[in-house]
């Protein structure tokens, strides 16, 4: 058990509700018509509540498609990650003061971009972490096998996170990997794997407060294999039911990381059912505020889907841009 204050203890439980609220919107949003595809993160709050606890102001995050709730924890306005499912380019342009990639859709390209952001932040002698995820699935792309090479021969300042959610869209973990771990794949470039409980926000916050202390000081990265479960479809256009098992469901539904720590506040005298009246209504008054948002930014300029692509901008391209801008001038 990690020492953690208890106002600490009382973050990690409002974090992970905050996530449960805007995801579930978000849900909503995207059935209404008003967001276009949303990669639920239902059932795995605890691995993104604990990682970011432990993270450094100045480290570096560099998500894939299923780490809304670390972005928003490391300073990403919630109203532009549902801007950047909606389909606004905008939702991938951050203050200059929030160390944080874009949404890596593409699978398993961000463990390649973790370990490049871990190795230059070692050449630049800035004592930063990189912190990059990613899913079961994307361990069997050779970018991941790449990323955690690379990292380990030249000592690069990352630690990579698997959400081991179990199921990578329709394929299970049994048929991704023979290996017993996840975790154990580490030992194969000779950096340190350790497997964690992922729906035990403190196991999660110890494995990852360990990890980038140890990138920090020099030591290299590590790789992080959190257990968990994906508790919603793989996104609004999957339908889990057709290849999941209903008893399957229903086990980890009992496991769910939000009333397991919820317990444990409760049994520790930390928590009572004011609080949580409270903290339920806050967090649905913040999501509403960030929809607001989101509805309030004034229309996107059809060029934004070039302007953001190169930071100069083949021929090819500006032709095409100024094609359109005449068309929709037109």
């Amino acid at each position: 058990m990690p020492e953690l204050d208890p106002s600490r203890v009382r973050d990690l439980y409002r974090d992970m509700i905050m996530m449960r609220a805007f995801d579930d919107k978000a849900l909503k949003l995207q059935r209404q018509g008003r967001m276009g595809t949303w990669p639920p993160i239902k059932g795995q709050e605890a691995v993104q509540a604990g990682v970011a606890m432990a993270m450094g102001e100045d480290d570096w995050l560099i998500p894939a498609f299923r780490e809304h709730g670390v972005m928003v924890l490391r300073g990403v306005p919630l109203h532009l990650v549902y801007a950047y499912w909606a389909g606004d380019e905008r939702g991938s342009s951050y203050s200059e003061d929030v160390r944080c990639f874009p949404v890596a859709v593409p699978v398993g390209s961000q463990w390649q971009h973790g370990a490049g952001v871990g190795l230059s932040l070692k050449l630049s002698g800035d004592d930063a972490v990189a912190v990059t995820f990613g899913g079961d699935g994307s361990t069997s792309e050779g970018d991941f096998h790449e990323g955690l090479n690379c990292a380990g021969v030249f000592d690069a300042r990352t630690v990579f996170v698997i959400q081991n959610n179990q199921w990578a869209i329709s394929v299970p973990l049994h048929q991704q990997t023979r290996a017993e771990t996840l975790a154990q794949k580490a030992h194969a470039y000779g950096i340190p794997g350790i497997q964690v409980d992922g729906n035990d926000v403190f196991a999660v916050y110890a494995a990852a407060d360990e990890a980038i202390q140890r990138a920090r000081r020099g030591e290299g990265p590590t790789l992080i294999e959190a257990v968990t479960y994906r508790l919603g479809d793989h996104t609004t256009a999957d339908d889990a039911s057709r290849y999941r098992a209903e008893e399957e469901l229903k086990e980890w539904e009992g496991k769910d990381p939000i009333l397991r720590l919820r317990r444990y506040l409760e049994q520790k005298g930390l928590w009572v059912e004011d609080q949580e009246v409270v903290l339920q209504e806050e967090a649905h008054k913040w999501v509403d505020d960030q929809v607001k948002a989101l509805e309030e930014m004034p229309p996107q300029a059809p060029e934004e889907m070039f302007t953001s692509m190169y930071a100069e901008m083949p021929p090819h391209l500006s032709e095409q841009m100024q094609s359109l801008v005449e068309e929709v001038r037109s």
